[in-house]
């Protein structure tokens, strides 16, 4: 996929609350002092009334967000991920999901791809956190289309939702005329018989190429994009695992608690179905270049296929 555009979600963040802004003058867009790195600079820039900045103090960012929602507007939190779902998670669980706030937790630079910032940067957890907040929509888009599509509908949407961003540029896979999103539903990418790869984020273009080089072995893999974690798409996980029986899930997060746990918990509960989980491995990451890192966790496209071949066994 080296000829494909890619452009890091966090971009695609940054971009759309722009456009957000523009036509909606009740949007209000906080950072913590990461406002180049979390692209809300753009917001900044274009709307600075409703730019906030409260400086190094997560906690603090969450509870203001919370504030701003109860006034009717519609606050958008940013920071990393280690931060927003880490350092803040008693703000975010009592302050904003308790009380069920309309506000929306824009989270960058998740996952290990964020390189070279290393362990400490590298969240692995955060969706298996948000996911366990009662009400909390949890979303995970996989390029620049579907992460414009869902800040959109992130607005539109009553409720907390946290949105998990990228730093690594991702491969561009959908088309922006064409591409639908709806909040809760999952998309199938490619349709196949022989196993499911269920993938969220940037591992679904990591299963694409998967699918690729297996279907060159005679593997027919048919791929689905789970871009809503929170609630999950139960119905297309059962079909697809009804039709092909055996099922793999991909995810940039530890294998505890995130998608592929989801994944199981539906199956286990009404369509008993082996499942192998693929992602980090119970695990701190490292510091080094993110594409080195996904290819020593076997989360690049060549490590799914061999996850696949593995299980298929």
């Amino acid at each position: 996929m080296s000829d494909v555009q890619k452009i890091a979600t966090r971009a695609s963040y940054g971009a759309a609350l722009v456009e957000l802004g523009d036509d909606h003058d009740d949007l209000v867009v906080l950072d913590a002092d990461l406002a180049a790195a979390t692209q809300t600079g753009k917001f900044k820039a274009a709307h600075p009334e409703r730019f906030i900045d409260v400086g190094i103090a997560e906690a603090n960012l969450m509870g203001v967000a919370a504030g701003i929602a109860t006034t009717g507007r519609k606050p958008f939190a940013s920071t990393f991920a280690m931060f927003a779902a880490g350092r803040a998670f008693e703000q975010v669980r009592n302050t904003i999901g308790y009380p069920h706030l309309n506000v929306k937790i824009g989270a960058t630079h998740a996952g290990i791809s964020v390189g070279e910032d290393g362990a400490t940067h590298q969240c692995n957890e955060d969706i298996a956190l948000m996911r366990t907040i009662p009400g909390m929509t949890v979303c995970c888009p996989a390029d620049d289309v579907e992460a414009r599509a869902m800040v959109k509908a992130a607005y539109d949407y009553v409720g907390p939702m946290y949105m998990r961003f990228g730093r690594l540029a991702a491969p561009v896979i959908h088309d922006p005329v064409t591409y639908k999103f709806e909040l809760g539903k999952g998309i199938v990418e490619r349709t196949g018989s022989d196993v499911t790869i269920i993938a969220t984020g940037l591992m679904v273009g990591s299963a694409l190429e998967a699918a690729e080089t297996l279907a060159a072995e005679g593997i027919d893999a048919e791929v689905i994009n789970i871009h809503t974690i929170k609630p999950l798409d139960e119905e297309l996980v059962l079909a697809s695992a009804e039709k092909t029986g055996r099922v793999v899930t991909v995810e940039e997060h530890s294998v505890i608690g995130g998608l592929g746990d989801a994944v199981l918990g539906a199956l286990a509960e009404k369509r008993p179905t082996p499942v192998r989980k693929v992602g980090v491995n119970d695990v701190f990451g490292e510091s080094g270049p993110a594409l080195d890192l996904l290819a020593k966790y076997g989360l690049d496209g060549a490590g799914v296929a061999a996850q696949v071949r593995d299980f298929l066994k």
